[in-house]
């Protein structure tokens, strides 16, 4: 039977192709030569190598990182344009045949081997290879041959880039959201007096006017029960507080997703910050938000079939997850680090204040472990109860030290909620530190170091952080700092600048007052990508006391395609805009010393960018969350499909600790869900010139940057036991 692959190596193709074809080998009358007088694929698969490798050789340093003899950032820093070009066709070539398991095309075999596609395409006009391919391969080739360099961009036209996004702190843009507000309550109150939307809390007493019933509502909008009580549930509703202004297609997307079960929650405060209008100071300023709204056909096209792109998180009772830890609960509890675990309550924080369309958690929507009906998150035992056994997890393990609760989302849940869960994480820590009292030193177990909680709420439902809930933070943190915690940390997930409002920076304020450290995670959709996306948000967020942690590639398979910015893009934009924020040596003492005095952390902030004359902080690493893994750059491109998409070989993060079983296991493999043709010209229809992107072909090679001391655990004034407790052998 003739393989599927075998098959397609005798399809035509395309006139596109051809032309592209055509422009390759007049770019390398080399690779012309080789792919004409080459009698079969090995035959020129051996002619690029020697040829590729002659010229390599001339740099040693190149040639030494190619064979895998240096690594590190300090290497990978010596590496020039051609040099990366080089070691792609080489890694091309030592992996040309493998075959891969695609998960974004249902787990069919992905198989790589581009010079046998050029040189099919060359005698035959065959391979079946597609556009996208073909101008991958003609940059590449331009790159080696030395046709197409890369152009730093000056500061001044990183700005420019900068100075094109508004943000919500922008007048202009405060009166339209205003307007939006004011929309959006008056058919509310439409639908409250039809009987249409029904609140048992919310409900206007008798013969008031329609002014008292807009004054009562306006009074309403600042609680944020009141936005998740009236939090948008169907596409019809969604579009008429949009002033009926989605697009037919959007629409018909829409319904597709409500067909199929997707949940959809979006509530009116964070609807309120949606253009229904295109104002002419902030063309495309809103998609970053939209896209987190309103779901792509990928997504629902997959929606059933999506898979588990968090290994670790597939646990079975008793088995070792992905990362090889014994977990007590298949739900409540997520680790793949030694240091450090997830904690996910059986509280009102297994849900969100809005579903992200791009959530790295799809799949549990899809498996019913998390949704909007709160009845069917109820634990099966009584939490206070289920609560302590599962931070017994924390306190009886030799290296944890960090604990992140999240869900859902850890603002979700109530005052008293969210009081009991840090009271009980404060009696496992002191527990833990008496037990270490009768320890000797070297035997002695990690104690609680860093407390986390993790929340988009700054960004959905900013309303919801009161006096009285920043109290309970205020509380927990002076009474754990006696213990030793060092460090409390809110993580949040701003995406835009646009999310940067006079609600979310009061809500930061009063985080800040409290004592606790904020600090965001950017993930880097195709929307917030765009240039000098990123830079406006790290710079927007400093102004207002938040520290910039990580920016994410986008987790996922092609369910997520739709906002999935190439890996490729990370590292362009990490080198090439990220790098005017650079902090220098000399101050990486000062910013480490931010999070002990967190109340004053705009000043501080601000006057260290003055001194050291940055539009920002860059305190945030460029990574992808790999499954089972953790957080790296590392990659090289060692393969790419023939629609053009490249196929990602990750190693570990080797500036942090990794559970002893992941040393173990192969490298990661990622098959990125989209070209880099696709993405450009998905920028394009944003509007974006895609000639300021050009030099994204030439990004092949990733390295991760070294993570800052601020984000360092502090070193213990005892000598730590080297026992690993909790860990099991993977089969």
């Amino acid at each position: 039977m003739v393989s599927k692959v075998h098959q397609l190596d005798h399809i035509a193709i395309t006139v596109k192709s051809h032309m592209l074809l055509k422009q390759l080998l007049k770019v390398s009358p080399v690779l012309e030569e080789i792919m004409h007088h080459a009698k079969n694929s090995t035959e020129a698969l051996e002619g690029v190598r020697n040829w590729v490798l002659e010229e390599l050789k001339k740099h040693k340093e190149a040639y030494l990182f190619y064979k895998g003899e240096v690594k590190g950032r300090e290497a990978y820093e010596k590496l020039n344009w051609r040099d990366f070009a080089a070691i792609r066709i080489l890694d091309y070539i030592d992996n040309a045949g493998r075959e891969f398991d695609d998960p974004n095309i249902g787990g069919e075999k992905a198989v790589s081997n581009p010079i046998k596609l050029i040189w099919l395409a060359v005698n035959f006009g065959t391979g079946g290879a597609k556009p996208y391919f073909f101008n991958d391969m003609l940059y590449l080739f331009r790159q080696f041959c030395g046709d197409y360099k890369r152009e730093m961009p000056s500061r001044k036209k990183l700005e420019e880039w900068m100075n094109r996004w508004s943000t919500g702190l922008d007048p202009r843009i405060i009166k339209l959201r205003e307007e939006n507000r004011e929309r959006i309550i008056k058919v509310l109150i439409e639908k409250i007096d039809s009987g249409e939307i029904k609140s048992n809390r919310y409900v206007f007493p008798p013969n008031l006017s329609d002014e008292q019933k807009y004054f009562l509502m306006l009074k309403w909008w600042d609680d944020y029960r009141f936005h998740l009580s009236f939090a948008v549930r169907s596409p019809d509703l969604l579009n008429e507080l949009l002033d009926e202004s989605l697009d037919p297609d959007s629409m018909k997307i829409l319904y597709e997703a409500e067909k199929k079960g997707i949940p959809f929650f979006v509530n009116p405060y964070y609807l309120s910050l949606l253009h229904v209008r295109v104002p002419y100071f902030a063309i495309g300023a809103d998609l970053a938000i939209r896209y987190y709204v309103v779901y792509s056909q990928q997504l629902i096209d997959e929606y059933g079939h999506i898979v588990a792109w968090e290994k670790e998180d597939l646990v079975e009772p008793g088995k070792p997850n992905a990362a090889g830890w014994i977990l007590p609960s298949s739900h409540n509890i997520h680790r793949r680090y030694p240091e450090v675990a997830i904690l996910i309550p059986d509280t009102m924080g297994r849900a969100c204040a809005g579903l992200c369309a791009s959530c790295q958690r799809m799949f549990d929507f899809q498996r019913g472990n998390l949704n909007f009906n709160l009845d069917k998150l109820k634990p099966k035992e009584s939490w206070p109860d289920k609560l302590n056994r599962l931070l017994e997890y924390f306190e009886f393990d030799s290296q944890l030290r960090d604990i992140l609760i999240t869900g859902g989302d850890a603002f979700m849940c109530s005052n008293l909620s969210l009081k009991q869960i840090l009271d009980a994480v404060y009696d496992m820590a002191l527990r833990k530190k008496k037990a270490n009292e009768k320890r000797q030193d070297g035997e002695k177990y990690a104690e609680i170091l860093r407390v986390r909680l993790g929340t988009r709420i700054p960004v959905y439902l900013p309303q919801r952080i009161s006096l009285e809930f920043v109290q309970v933070l205020k509380d927990f943190k002076h009474k754990a700092s006696k213990l030793g915690v060092k460090k409390f940390i809110v993580q949040t997930h701003f995406e835009s600048p646009m999310e940067l409002t006079p609600e979310a920076r009061e809500a930061v304020r009063l985080l800040n007052s409290a004592g606790w450290t904020v600090t965001n995670q950017l993930v880097l959709t195709s929307a917030a990508s765009r240039r000098g996306h990123s830079a406006k948000l790290r710079q927007t967020l400093n102004e207002i006391g938040i520290l910039n942690y990580y920016t994410f590639s986008v987790k996922g398979y092609m369910e997520n395609s739709f906002n999935f910015a190439t890996n490729e893009r990370s590292v362009q934009e990490l080198t090439e805009e990220k790098r005017i924020g650079q902090v220098p040596p000399e101050y990486e003492d000062a910013i480490s010393d931010f999070p002990s005095h967190a109340e004053v952390l705009v000043d501080n902030i601000q006057n260290l960018m003055r001194k050291a004359a940055l539009p920002f902080l860059a305190t945030d690493r460029n990574v992808l969350n790999l499954p089972g893994v953790g957080k790296s750059m590392t990659f090289r491109t060692i393969g790419i499909t023939r629609y053009g998409r490249r196929i990602l070989e990750f190693e570990l993060d080797k500036t942090r600790a990794h559970s002893p079983a992941v040393h173990e296991m192969d490298k990661v493999i990622i098959i990125e869900s989209k070209s880099i043709g696709e993405y450009l010209n998905q920028l394009e229809e944003m509007g974006e010139d895609i000639a300021d992107y050009e030099s994204i072909w030439g990004y092949s090679i990733g390295e991760t940057e070294p993570r800052m001391s601020l984000f360092e655990y502090p070193e213990y004034d005892y000598k730590l036991t080297d026992e690993v407790t909790n860990l099991g052998e993977i089969e």
